[in-house]
């Protein structure tokens, strides 16, 4: 029976290879395929892929175990004639690059590579008991199923509206199930659906055949475990079509990551189960599979692990695995770069039992020099150790000055310090100049996206400030975009406690988180828990955002006020109301005729002519000492025509 599958993108896979579990396989962080040796507790080979940093692993399962050949043979009498040990070597890895490796662990070398026929990452690989055939699932909602001896796609067909996360072949390879959206179990010869079960809210990252009884008896039993689920729910497969609902469901601490079972062969005889979950912790189930089970059974046993110091610290289990007939269990702890394996026999008597183990002093690597081909480079004493970087790493030095002599001999003997480096490292300039080469705006690039980085991990203010006081757009994109997805989040955490702080330093901040989630917005809608990371975040935006409508009115009103203000004052400022120069138009004879009519109070009228006339010539003496001989001339000839028009 093929060994189980990792199927989340989330979990890295690590898996024991079938019957006598003398391998464990597992990729880590850096794309590498490790395998180990159980019984020597050694590294037994390591598998470099050419695109394992773009094309990371994502699930790998092991293939059946079958006689190989390892070299010529002479040909051996009938007397001499012994059996030949099946072993476990053909290992299948899904690859986010939508390619499926196959491995040969006897021969060390790639087998085949089966690519072309998914558009999607691959999420999960199954092998079939019997044939060499093998199955695998991806984001493009299809299942292929693969014929290794010829390395070409036998079939294909879609599977679900959903990406297809977890696959499962039954033990005498007729059926198949795959999980979507819902799971769905398969004719094998037809390719048709022969049942659909549902129940899951979340990606089904687990399908494992409980039973290996047929389905027309009504004992063919499976399970299935979820993200972010905590049980682990068995369904049943019955005669009848009524198998819509889950039977028995296994309670767990988180959701499962790794699983290993001892099917059923008959009803007398019970399913074990060994369940590691996401929190490092080992749940052991005991269940005679029967009928259905209504309330959610509970773990026989439960294992922790912790170190010996004086504040215990809790160790991760990884995987686990049960013999067939004894109660052993082999446990495999620590760290994916760095595991440990051991055999012990636990008592299921104690509900929970925490075994104590010293990490650091049982993770000694010894390498079989047969095998490895790691070498260690003899370095000498006179060589200069570089810090790794991004490809092209270089910086731009200033022109040295009068002290470089002695920095020089000082170096020799001792290494530069953090503070030197900045020094030496121009960030606030770009040559923009026509003579300069295409690449310095690249390397400038590489120099903030370098040391951002160490700026992040050493949580160095200095190295941070000299990189976020940049301004320029561009440059801030570029640094954005060669930055590894593990440092994103870091960045976000720093960029939300800067916008906090000086007004200043907030609007240099928003320019570089508005090019976070131009260029990692995929990168941070996959992680499950983002809502509770960046809720700081969410929460001072949306505060900021709802005293935006207030502010925008609260500036409208005063600068209403402030110009009202401005316009008062320019107007209550003093004015000469005095007249420069004031004309007179001669009177005309329409005019005097019309004076007739008005009543006659020369006393009064004349009163208010001389006065008015004393008033104008006042003001005209002194402005234009000329202007008085007109105006006189003019009254007097006014007057004159008044004592004529009072003759008449």
């Amino acid at each position: 029976m093929a060994a189980d599958t990792s199927s989340s993108s989330l979990q890295l896979p690590c898996v024991f290879s079938p019957k006598s579990r003398q391998y464990l396989a597992l990729c880590a962080q850096d794309g590498r395929l490790r395998i180990w040796n159980t019984d020597s507790k050694t590294l037994h080979q390591e598998y470099v892929p050419s695109a394992h940093l773009s094309a990371t692993c994502i699930c790998i399962a092991w293939g059946p175990c079958r006689t190989v050949k390892e070299g010529p043979q002479r040909k051996k009498r009938k007397s001499e004639a012994v059996l030949v040990e099946e072993k476990a070597d053909l290992l299948a890895m899904g690859t986010a690059a939508g390619s499926v490796l196959i491995y040969s662990t006897v021969k060390g070398v790639l087998h085949c590579t089966l690519d072309g026929g998914h558009s999607g990452g691959v999420n999960c690989v199954q092998w079939h008991p019997k044939d060499s055939l093998l199955y695998s699932g991806s984001d493009d909602t299809c299942i292929i199923e693969w014929d290794l001896q010829t390395g070409k796609a036998r079939s294909k067909w879609k599977a679900d509206r959903a990406a297809v996360t977890s696959l499962c072949v039954s033990p005498d390879g007729k059926l198949l199930l795959s999980a979507g959206q819902i799971i769905k179990m398969w004719d094998l010869d037809t390719k048709e659906v022969y049942r659909k079960f549902t129940g899951h809210s979340t990606a089904v990252t687990t399908l494992r055949f409980a039973t290996t009884r047929p389905p027309d008896s009504n004992g063919l039993y499976f399970l299935s475990g979820a993200a972010h689920d905590r049980l682990l729910s068995v369904w049943q497969v019955r005669e009848d079509g009524k198998d819509k609902n889950s039977v028995v469901s296994f309670t767990l601490t988180d959701e499962p990551q790794h699983i290993d079972l001892v099917a059923s062969n008959n009803k007398e005889e019970a399913v074990r189960l060994a369940v590691v979950c996401k929190d490092g912790q080992l749940h052991l189930f005991e269940h005679f599979l029967n009928g259905p089970c209504k309330k959610p059974l509970s773990p026989m046993c439960t294992v922790q692990m912790s170190d010996t110091k004086d504040s215990p610290v809790p160790i991760p289990m990884l995987a686990a695995a049960l013999a067939a007939g004894t109660r052993t269990v082999l446990l495999g702890y620590g760290t994916h770069l760095q595991p440990v394996m051991e055999k012990l026999e636990i008592n299921t008597a104690e509900r929970h039992v925490c075994l104590t183990r010293d990490v650091q002093t049982s993770m000694s690597i010894s390498l079989e020099t047969a095998v490895s081909k790691v070498k260690t480079p003899i370095v000498s004493d006179k060589s200069r150790l570089l810090v790794p970087g991004l490809p092209g790493h270089q910086a731009p030095v200033k022109a040295t000055a009068q002290g470089s002599e002695k920095r020089k001999k000082d170096t020799e003997a001792r290494e530069m310090s953090i503070a030197e480096r900045l020094g030496e490292i121009d960030l606030s300039t770009v040559s923009n100049e026509k003579g300069a080469p295409k690449g310095t705006a690249t390397l400038q690039t590489d120099n903030f996206a370098v040391l951002l980085l160490q700026g992040l991990e050493s949580n160095d203010a200095n190295i941070l400030n000299k990189v976020f006081q940049t301004r320029k757009e561009m440059v801030i994109k570029k640094t954005v975009a060669r930055l590894p997805l593990p440092a994103i989040l870091p960045l976000v955490e720093v960029i939300t406690k800067r916008l906090q702080g000086h007004p200043i330093s907030a609007t240099l901040m928003v320019r570089w988180l508005r090019a976070v989630l131009m260029h990692h917005t995929s990168y941070l809608a996959s992680l499950p828990d983002l809502v509770t990371q960046l809720g700081v975040l969410y929460h001072m935006i949306e505060s900021r955002v709802k005293m935006f409508h207030k502010l925008t009115k609260l500036n409208g009103k005063l600068y209403l006020l402030t110009t009202q203000v401005a316009t008062n004052d320019s107007s209550s400022t003093d004015v000469d109301h005095t007249a420069k120069l004031v004309y007179e138009e001669e009177s005309s004879e329409d005019e005097a005729s019309g004076d007739e009519g008005l009543p006659d109070n020369h006393d009064d009228s004349d009163n208010w002519e001389e006065e008015e006339a004393m008033v104008e010539d006042d003001d005209e003496e002194e402005e234009d000492p000329d202007g008085k001989a007109d105006s006189k001339a003019n009254g007097e000839e006014d007057m004159e025509r008044g004592s004529e028009s009072e003759e008449e």
